[in-house]
């Protein structure tokens, strides 16, 4: 395959640098990152969106870790050296703020009565210039450092898909539901003023293979490492986006998925 002038351009892998944000300027660019990618690419509206300075953010952006991923060539003054980003908000902080962001569309009180140690994922997004190459792999990497360096038992968090007329993806939730429903013991469901059924259509008879191509890269990924949905999708407006609850139970991880998960260096990714 041809390879762009574009692509070409692009920072080669070793050149990334995985951590957390340290300081206003990290944190603004993941909120330029935020806007560029789920406002002006994916249509997301509502209070938290400035479009004077291109800033996507809200009220809790101050309570989470932002795992960003830098391109060190890039001037941080410019405001777009961070060209990946993960929110993530554990437990103990939660607790302090007294919510997590996916209380606003699930109920969690299954998860919260495990006693076990959470974390919440969330605004996770790459720049479209690095979607192809290892950026995603850098990023779940800086993830696994941060899951293991704080004993993190189960990972959860809402996943999108684009647009709110939920009958355009009835074949993905169905899937979903039918073959990735979390544990009744984890099974968090949608509030039901915003909530679609995600059993619309039979899926007997469906091969995998179609079935899984109508479902993002990203909630894919989640599936391979063993994740599971919660009961219910739920359309979020502001975000234009039909989303579903992620939970990753890591003591149920597969070697395998351990093996994905954990390594330190990027190998080449799966065909998608």
């Amino acid at each position: 395959m041809m390879i762009s002038e574009r692509e070409d351009s692009r920072p080669k892998a070793a050149s990334y640098v995985v951590r957390l944000a340290d300081g206003a300027l990290d944190l603004k660019a993941a909120q330029r990152l935020r806007y560029e990618v789920f406002v002006a690419e994916l249509g997301a509206k509502g209070l938290s969106v400035d479009h004077e300075n291109r800033l996507e953010s809200d009220a809790l952006d101050p309570y989470f870790d932002h795992l960003v991923l830098v391109d060190p060539s890039i001037d941080p003054q410019s405001l777009s050296h961070v060209i990946g980003v993960y929110r993530l908000l554990p437990d103990t902080r939660a607790a302090e703020l007294g919510r997590f962001y996916s209380d606003a569309e699930y109920d969690l009180s299954k998860l919260r009565a495990t006693g076990r140690r959470l974390v919440e994922l969330g605004r996770s997004c790459v720049h479209p210039d690095h979607r192809r190459g290892a950026a995603m792999l850098h990023l779940w990497n800086g993830l696994a450092d941060y899951v293991q360096a704080r004993e993190i038992e189960i990972m959860f968090g809402v996943a999108s898909f684009h647009g709110t007329d939920a009958r355009q993806h009835a074949l993905a939730l169905s899937w979903l539901h039918a073959h990735h429903l979390a544990p009744p013991e984890l099974r968090v469901t949608a509030w039901p003023a915003h909530a679609q059924p995600m059993e619309m259509l039979p899926t007997a008879g469906i091969p995998r293979s179609e079935a899984l191509a109508t479902i993002p890269p990203l909630i894919r990924a989640y599936l391979r490492l063993g994740g599971f949905v919660g009961e219910g999708a739920f359309i979020d407006h502001d975000f234009n986006t039909t989303d579903v609850c992620l939970i990753m139970d890591t003591s149920a991880m597969s070697e395998r998925a351990v093996d994905f998960y954990t390594r330190k260096t990027p190998r080449k990714p799966e065909a998608r």
